[in-house]
C-alpha cells in the first residue's frame, strides 16, 4: 500500500474517531453544567491522558517502533515475537507499579497539579476520587499502544486508528445511561474511562494474534532489545514530558482563573485535535515505520524524500485548516455545543481560546511530522533538548500573556494559555527543522519558496471568503440546530472548494506530490 493510501486509511479511521469524539463532547456539553465538577473530571482525565501521550504515543512508541522495524528487517520471526513479549512484560510491570503509587497518593497529586484547589476540600476530594478510577487507564492504553505499534509496523494501520472510537462510545454510554443512576453524575465519566481502557486493549489482541505475534508477556530487564528501547526512551520521556509539563502548568494557572476556564480550554483544544488527528497524527503514524525501515536499510535519499513529501502535505493541509478553524471558531462552537448546559457565555469564552489554538495548528502538525525524522534514526536526545527549550518558552509566555490579559481587563485571560501553546509550537517546529537541516538528515527539494507563496495566496483567499459569508455571530446564536449545521457544512465545502480551486489557478497540481520523490 502506498504512503498516501496508508495515510488516507488512517485519516478515515481517525475521522471516525474524531466524529465520535465530537459526539461525546456534545453529550458532555448538553448534560453537564460547565463549572467545578466538569473542571474536576477534566483534570482527573487529563492526568492519565498526559501520561498516555508520554508513555504510549510519546517516548515509548517512538523508541519501540524503530527497534521493532530493525528486528523485522534484520532478524527472524521468533526474535520479533521474543522482543514483543519481553517489552510487554516490562512495560506492564512498570506501569502497574506507577498506577499503585498514584492511586494511593491521589489527593497529593491533585494539589500538586491544581494549586488553585488548595483550601477547597470538596474540589480536591471529588477530583481525587475520580483520579483513582481513571488512572489505571494508563496501564491499559499503554499496552494498547504497544499492540498498535506492532500493527502499524506490519502495515495494519486501520485497527489502531479506529480503536479510540471505543473510548468515545464508552464515555457517551456512561454519560447517557450511567450518570442518571449515580449520586454524583460526573463520576460516571470516570468509570467510562476505566472501562474504555480495557475495551481498547481487548479489541486489538485478535489482530495481533492473526500476525502470529501474540504471546504471554514476560518481564525481562536484561533482554538486549528491551534495554535498547529503555535507553532510547529516557531522553524521549524527558522530551515528551516537556510538553506534558506545559499542559499541567496550563492547568495549574487555569485553576487560579475563573471557574470553567479548564473546561473552556478543553472544548477548544478538542476542536484543534480534530484536524491534527485526522491528518497530522495520521501522517506521522504512517511515516515513522517507513522512515525507520529506510534508516535500517541505509537509504538516506529515500529518507529525505519521504520527509520532504510529508512536510509539503502538512503545508497544503495545515494552512487552510488553521485559517478555516480560526475564522469559523464561533460558528463551529455554536453549532456543536450551544444547547443544554452550554451557554452563550461558554461559547464566547471557548471561542477566545479556540482562535488562539487555531493560530498554532500548523506548528502542531509540523512538530508531529518532524519528530519521526529523529526517532526513526534512534536519535531521541535532540528532540529532548528542543522540547525543553520549547517548554521554557511556553512557560514564560503563559505567565506573560495571562498577566497581560488580566491587567487589560480582558474577559477571557485563559486564552493567553492557548496563545502561549500556539507560539511555542512554532518555536519547537523551527528548532526541529534547523536540527534536521544542520545534520544533513533533511535536504529540501526545490520549489519550497514558490509553494509557500502559492499556499499563502490560496489560504488567504479562502479565509476572506469564509469571513465574508460567515456573518455575525448573533445570526448563528438565533438560528435553529439544523440551520446551523447546514450553514456550517456549506461554508466548509465552499471553503475547501475555493482553496483547491485557487491552488489550481496558482499552478499547484496535487498529483505532483502524490508520492515521495514525485
Amino acid at each position: 500500500m502506498s504512503l498516501l493510501k496508508s495515510t488516507a486509511v488512517v485519516s478515515v479511521m481517525t475521522l471516525l474517531s474524531r466524529i465520535s469524539g465530537l459526539a461525546r463532547d456534545m453529550v458532555f456539553a448538553f448534560i453537564f453544567h460547565v463549572g467545578g465538577t466538569t473542571d474536576a473530571f477534566f483534570i482527573a482525565f487529563k492526568i492519565p491522558n498526559f501520561l498516555r501521550r508520554l508513555f504510549a504515543e510519546g517516548a515509548f512508541s517512538q523508541a519501540f517502533v524503530p527497534v521493532l522495524s530493525e528486528y523485522k528487517v534484520q532478524r527472524d520471526s521468533e526474535a520479533v515475537r521474543d522482543l514483543i513479549r519481553h517489552v510487554a512484560g516490562t512495560l506492564g510491570a512498570l506501569l502497574t507499579l506507577l498506577t499503585m503509587v498514584v492511586v494511593l497518593a491521589t489527593p497529593l497529586i491533585v494539589m500538586l497539579i491544581a494549586w488553585g484547589y488548595i483550601g477547597d476540600e470538596a474540589k480536591i476530594d471529588l477530583t481525587a476520587r475520580m483520579l483513582r478510577i481513571t488512572f489505571p487507564y494508563i496501564l491499559f492504553i499503554s499496552l494498547t499502544a504497544l499492540v498498535s505499534s506492532v500493527l502499524n509496523t506490519f502495515g495494519r494501520f486501520a485497527v489502531p486508528a479506529f480503536t479510540p472510537v471505543l473510548l468515545n462510545l464508552s464515555l457517551i454510554a456512561a454519560a447517557l445511561w450511567l450518570a442518571p443512576h449515580m449520586e454524583e453524575p460526573v463520576m460516571a465519566l470516570a468509570w467510562g474511562v476505566f472501562i474504555a481502557g480495557i475495551a481498547q486493549l481487548v479489541f486489538q489482541l485478535p489482530f495481533l494474534a492473526r500476525l502470529g505475534l501474540l504471546r504471554w508477556p514476560r518481564l525481562a530487564w536484561s533482554h538486549k532489545g528491551v534495554q535498547r528501547i529503555m535507553r532510547l526512551m529516557l531522553p524521549g520521556i524527558i522530551g515528551s514530558s516537556a510538553m506534558q509539563i506545559n499542559l499541567l502548568f496550563d492547568i495549574m494557572i487555569a485553576s487560579f482563573l475563573v471557574e470553567g476556564s479548564i473546561t473552556w480550554l478543553y472544548y477548544s483544544d478538542r476542536m484543534i485535535e480534530f484536524p491534527l488527528g485526522v491528518f497530522g497524527i495520521a501522517l506521522a503514524t504512517v511515516i515513522l515505520p517507513n522512515l525507520s525501515e529506510k534508516f535500517a536499510r541505509a537509504e538516506p535519499e529515500g529518507f529525505t524524500q519521504m520527509l520532504d513529501w510529508a512536510l509539503r502535505w502538512v503545508l497544503l493541509i495545515g494552512v487552510p485548516a488553521s485559517i478555516g478553524l480560526g475564522v469559523l471558531a464561533g460558528p463551529v462552537l455554536i453549532t456543536l455545543f450551544f444547547r443544554g448546559e452550554f451557554t452563550v457565555h461558554d461559547v464566547q469564552m471557548a471561542t477566545y481560546s479556540l482562535f488562539a489554538y487555531a493560530f498554532g495548528l500548523l506548528g502542531f502538525m509540523l512538530v508531529k511530522v518532524m519528530v519521526p525524522g529523529y526517532f526513526a534514526r534512534q536519535d531521541t536526545r535532540t528532540p529532548m533538548r528542543i522540547s525543553l527549550i520549547a517548554m521554557g518558552i511556553n512557560m514564560m509566555l503563559n505567565i506573560v500573556l495571562v498577566l497581560a490579559l488580566l491587567q487589560s481587563g480582558f474577559s477571557g485571560p485563559h486564552a493567553g494559555l492557548a496563545a502561549a501553546t500556539a507560539l511555542s509550537s512554532f518555536s519547537n517546529a523551527l528548532l526541529l527543522w534547523y536540527g534536521l537541516r544542520r545534520k544533513g538528515i533533511y535536504r529540501p527539494a526545490p520549489g519550497w519558496g514558490k509553494l509557500l507563496l502559492q499556499v499563502a495566496i490560496a489560504g488567504g483567499g479562502m479565509g476572506g471568503l469564509l469571513w465574508w459569508f460567515a456573518g455575525d455571530q448573533a445570526i448563528w446564536l438565533e438560528a435553529g440546530t439544523l440551520e446551523r449545521v447546514w450553514r456550517l457544512l456549506g461554508l466548509i465545502v465552499a471553503g475547501a472548494a475555493a482553496y483547491f480551486a485557487l491552488l489550481w489557478l496558482v499552478g499547484i497540481r496535487l498529483a505532483a506530490v502524490k508520492r515521495p520523490g514525485s
